[in-house]
């Protein structure tokens, strides 16, 4: 087999729901040996990128064996706190604590191990293969003395299955569409296996669809493996309905957290979003739905003299 290198990382997602998880569990560990009592969080965080800061005195608590969903607008901090709690961005202060271990004292295999990032641009070599690019998520188990075997086939074969991926396998990346190269590295992380799963807007470039079908697989992987997981979310609605815990963040702090029945509100939303809105319960799962009832501004009548 060829030898799987690079250190890439990914996250979820899947067709028919059914099949998404008898692809993902068959074969799986079972969920009382995978699933530590896994917790992330982020103290004091003073974020930014050179002189710009982004975030200061930032408190991220993240519930062990849960969804939490990051929302709030556009530039806000929510892709810059899930960088620094993947150890992407170091903080300029605070700290970041897995399982209650300072990020910054853990190898960069140990880290791998336990956290997998899917970012929101993910680059890959040019001409790699789809099923090459999900072996990558294998590379953090791959020691000199246990190279590729069987075992890792099979993982990436299921991860492959779960994201509707298998027949895509022996196509070069560079000739799918957006939205099935997102699927594929989705399927990536899968393949690298970690108990955290963080995943900067998962669902972009996928149709409604296949938007659903990933975070349905998120809260099956969830629920089965009891496996914790952060993602970054823009869709509001679709947070309220797949997450457990809710983070709403403005202008790089912390607003709001709780369970979403808690945390969205009109006020909550015109808060943080600019927008007035009803909040009414889904029909269909009982988790807030938010109806905008106006845009961001208020414009004025047209002068009728």
């Amino acid at each position: 087999m060829l030898e799987r290198e690079t250190d890439v990382t990914a996250a979820p997602g899947k067709h028919d729901t059914k099949a998404v998880t008898e692809a993902v569990t068959e074969g799986a560990a079972d969920p009382a040996a995978t699933a530590t009592a896994t917790a992330l969080a982020g103290t004091g965080l003073r974020l930014g990128y050179g002189d710009r800061i982004v975030a200061d005195a930032l408190d991220l608590d993240i519930p062990a064996g849960k969804v939490t969903a990051l929302v709030g607008p556009n530039a806000c901090g929510k892709s810059t706190a899930l960088r620094a709690l993947a150890r992407l961005l170091k903080p300029a202060a605070g700290t970041v604590h897995l399982d209650g271990a300072d990020i910054a004292t853990l190898s960069a295999r140990e880290l791998a191990l336990r956290l997998t990032l899917l970012p929101q641009s993910p680059t890959a070599p040019d001409g790699i293969t789809v099923r090459d690019l999900v072996a990558r998520g294998r590379t953090p188990h791959q020691r000199w003395w246990r190279q590729w075997s069987s075992a890792d086939e099979a993982v990436v074969d299921r991860a492959l299955a779960a994201t509707d991926t298998a027949t895509l396998a022996d196509r070069s990346l560079d000739e799918l569409s957006g939205g099935q190269r997102q699927r594929v590295w989705i399927a990536m992380a899968l393949a690298q296996d970690t108990p955290v799963l963080l995943l900067d807007e998962p669902t972009t470039y996928l149709d409604l669809a296949h938007q659903v079908d990933v975070l349905e697989l998120v809260a099956h992987l969830n629920r089965t493996e009891n496996r914790t997981v952060v993602m970054v979310l823009h869709e509001l609605n679709l947070a309220c309905r797949y997450a457990d815990h809710l983070v709403a963040m403005l202008d790089g702090h912390v607003v709001a957290a709780g369970a979403p029945g808690d945390v969205v509100t009109p006020d909550l939303v015109h808060e943080v979003f600019g927008l007035r809105a009803a909040v009414i319960a889904c029909p269909v799962a009982g988790t807030p739905l938010v109806v905008p009832v106006g845009g961001r501004r208020e414009h004025a009548e047209p002068s009728r003299g």
